[in-house]
């Protein structure tokens, strides 16, 4: 596909939208497309998460040991943290049908936050008021269980 069927891809995932146009094309010059069959494992729950991957076309399963599962279709952006944080996978991603995926290493979205230091701001501007917003959850949840 065009660098500009990637950036448009990109655009409709809220955490990449945040980086503005010229990070976006840079994300997308460095992008890898891979192809997945049904049943194919994107990645394992405990292996090192060195990338985020957004789903292309197709679907996949989510799950972790814990019972947690979720489905990633079009459009959806797996393993986000991984692009800022070294960690291992907290859960096991299979294709549930054909699927295609564009695969972010963590190093290439580093480099486009240091050469793009607002796109670094707008994000760590995002994570902060998700912070935020988790911890409120959290809190009221807590109060409701007392």
């Amino acid at each position: 596909m065009a660098i500009e069927d990637d950036i448009a891809l990109f655009s409709r995932v809220p955490t990449l939208n945040l980086l503005g146009a010229a990070a976006m094309q840079v994300l997308a010059i460095g992008a890898e497309q891979r192809d997945y069959g049904f049943g194919d494992k994107l990645f394992e729950q405990g292996e090192p998460a060195d990338a985020g991957f957004i789903v292309r076309r197709g679907a996949f399963r989510v799950a972790s040991d814990d019972g947690s599962e979720a489905v990633a279709g079009q459009n959806a952006l797996i393993g986000e943290l991984a692009l800022v944080v070294a960690m291992a996978r907290p859960a096991t991603a299979t294709a549930l049908e054909p699927s295609s995926v564009l695969r972010i290493s963590r190093s290439l979205f580093q480099r486009v936050l240091e050469s793009h230091p607002d796109a670094a701001l707008r994000l760590r501007d995002e994570f902060a008021a998700r912070s935020t917003a988790a911890a409120g959850a959290m809190s009221r949840v807590s109060a409701t269980l007392r």
